[in-house]
């Protein structure tokens, strides 16, 4: 069965969606060594030295909340998010795909939707300020960290738009074998 232009066209923006949180995912990949690195030079300088910063402390958090934010889409397009496999794995391509596609119109999106919506007055509150740490020695520049909320969900929505439409793909070739 030949592709018709609009599967092609649909599969490029879904290829075009993966390699954007595959670059993201493996960049944040590089900031789990930072924290690694954190936390060692932290958990040295308390023991040992008998030394703490609120800077470092501050920055093994905001390390952690880029990980997660900006991972996330990426986590998704290497469909390494949790998922309860009971029913999933008996489905047939065609089920899992119905299954994906219900789960990203009535969960996945509305559920990005209404986390990046609900923070960007937040976000553009802490912009205005130019919202820093509020212990001293502490982070400045805390409203970036913020804009990480809104733009990792962001991340998630669009990965999910690419799995919807993959779902929508599979179900309109209409295969239902293994």
């Amino acid at each position: 069965m030949q592709e018709r232009p609009v599967h092609k066209f649909l599969e490029m923006i879904c290829r075009g969606i993966d390699a954007l949180n595959t670059m993201l995912g493996r960049g944040v990949a590089w900031l789990t060594v930072g924290v690694v690195l954190v936390v060692f030079i932290n958990v040295l300088m308390r023991y040992m030295f008998h030394l703490s910063f609120v800077f470092m402390q501050e920055l093994e958090w905001h390390l952690f909340a880029a990980i997660f934010l900006l991972g996330g889409g990426y986590t998704l397009c290497k469909d390494g998010h949790v998922r309860v496999d009971i029913f999933y794995q008996r489905l047939s391509p065609r089920g899992r795909a119905w299954l994906n596609l219900c789960g990203v119109l009535f969960f996945l999106l509305p559920g990005c939707y209404l986390v990046v919506t609900t923070s960007l007055p937040f976000v553009h509150s802490s912009f205005q300020m130019q919202e820093g740490s509020p212990d001293p020695g502490g982070i400045p520049l805390r409203f970036l960290l913020k804009a990480m909320i809104p733009l990792g969900f962001l991340l998630i929505a669009l990965q999910g738009i690419a799995v919807g439409l993959r779902s929508l793909l599979t179900i309109a070739e209409g295969k239902n074998e293994e």
